[in-house]
């Protein structure tokens, strides 16, 4: 065996961080019989992992919790910092249709232009060759600019630029919990300005039959604060008072306020999906449900995965067991 297979075959299995080549992640799932290789694939493992080992860091904590805030961390809610001033900045046009702004298109521009030079202000200078790579998913994660829309794959583009951070070693395992209330909720707070000020269509959402219209895992890990809570139960979510004194400690009832602020009408009509689960009698029961329904109704969905990236971090080969 020649000594560059030999190597090319440790590679695989190490991938030291260091000798790694970063690539620019591109589209792979080009049609629906792609699926299969999506689900088989070590992005998808990987990606499935972060989010159930997050799921198990917040479980039982509040948002007001003490926890460990590491310097990547500070710098990743100084980025999402700088993404919101630039909100600021660019304030809507006066344009005859209602939804879909079109300063949104002026906003993106920017982002597009300093994403990696955003990117490098996170990661040290012997990373640096990475930056083109983790960039891609910044820059996927906030909304279609042709579209103005947003939606769950977008979400899911945030949660695989966290998981490229975890990869290439600038995030790491007690950063958990930070990960989720600082810079994962930051980043609710600006998707959701950036909804609000440009108008934002919902991508391929279905409307009162699905979970909501922009975002998924808020609703996951933020059911998962909530298993063994002494006296919230699912059946709560769904009461005004409630939802107003416990919002500040809870993703989840985070989430109900801002539907609640942006819909009219009765909860059941606008959110039934949500109304459902309400009925559900315990959280951990809502929080295996929501992680079923996230695979059914989001990641086994073309339409949502057609636009996933790969690269060297999320790899589209299969699984190596």
């Amino acid at each position: 065996m020649a000594e560059s297979e030999r190597r090319a075959g440790n590679s695989e299995e190490m991938a030291p961080p260091l000798q790694q080549s970063f690539m620019i992640p591109r589209k792979e799932i080009n049609m629906v019989s792609d699926m299969g290789k999506w689900k088989r694939s070590q992005a998808y493992a990987d990606y499935m992992g972060f989010i159930l080992t997050l799921n198990e860091g917040v479980k039982g904590r509040k948002l007001t919790c003490e926890y460990n805030v590491s310097e990547p961390i500070e710098k990743l809610v100084a980025l999402l910092n700088t993404l919101d001033r630039w909100i600021d900045e660019t304030p809507p046009v006066d344009q005859p249709s209602r939804f879909g702004n079109k300063a949104f298109r002026t906003w993106y521009a920017k982002l597009d232009q300093e994403a990696e030079n955003l990117v490098a202000t996170v990661i040290p200078k012997h990373l640096a060759s990475a930056a083109p790579e983790v960039a891609v998913y910044l820059k996927e994660s906030v909304g279609n600019s042709t579209r103005i829309d947003y939606g769950t794959g977008h979400e899911a583009a945030f949660a695989a630029f966290l998981c490229c951070l975890c990869k290439i070693g600038v995030l790491r395992v007690d950063d958990q919990m930070a990960i989720v209330f600082k810079v994962f909720n930051r980043y609710l707070e600006v998707m959701r300005k950036l909804q609000k000020t440009y108008r934002m269509e919902p991508a391929g959402s279905q409307g009162v039959w699905g979970l909501d219209d922009f975002q998924f895992l808020p609703f996951i890990w933020g059911s998962s604060q909530l298993i063994d809570h002494p006296n919230l139960e699912p059946r709560h979510f769904v009461d005004e008072k409630v939802v107003n004194e416990n919002h500040k400690d809870f993703m989840f009832l985070e989430c109900i306020l801002f539907i609640t602020e942006m819909k009219t009408g009765p909860f059941a009509e606008h959110s039934n999906q949500l109304w459902n689960i309400s009925a559900v009698p315990s959280w951990s029961k809502v929080n295996q449900g929501l992680i079923r329904m996230y695979k059914a109704e989001c990641l086994e969905k073309f339409p949502v995965i057609q636009h996933f990236k790969f690269g060297s971090l999320l790899p589209i080969q299969p699984v190596t067991s």
